[in-house]
């Protein structure tokens, strides 16, 4: 899990943060796809990409005077096709228990979405 090397912050699954159009993604393999994106966006093969969509997957609510924050799932995409179709894609290079959880409550709640996992 992440910490110090020799003076630098190393991310938690030791990623590396990279920087395109001004915009810093959490990884090589995110800012790559976002590459991918324009280029699909150029071609008219997509209409519209969307950065960091964020989803609510359980409303919040209070219990016993206790507030309970709501349960949020930020994707890496959200990408429009000229069709009216879209789908969430989120690049992974590995997938913890709390993203398969996660996973499942986004399946159940926006069924009319696809999500899309990239590896």
């Amino acid at each position: 899990m992440g910490g110090w090397y020799g003076g630098i912050k190393l991310s938690k699954y030791r990623n590396k943060k990279t920087v395109v159009d001004g915009i810093t993604f959490d990884s090589k393999r995110e800012a790559e796809y976002y590459c991918e994106l324009k280029l699909r966006l150029r071609a008219k093969e997509i209409v519209d990409v969307k950065l960091q969509p964020k989803f609510v997957l359980l409303e919040g609510f209070q219990k016993n005077g206790r507030k309970y924050r709501p349960l949020t799932y930020i994707a890496d995409f959200l990408v429009s096709y000229p069709n009216g179709h879209q789908e969430v894609i989120d690049v992974k290079g590995k997938e913890t228990e709390v993203f398969r959880i996660k996973q499942k409550l986004f399946e159940n709640k926006y069924p009319h979405l696809n999500l899309v996992i990239v590896k």
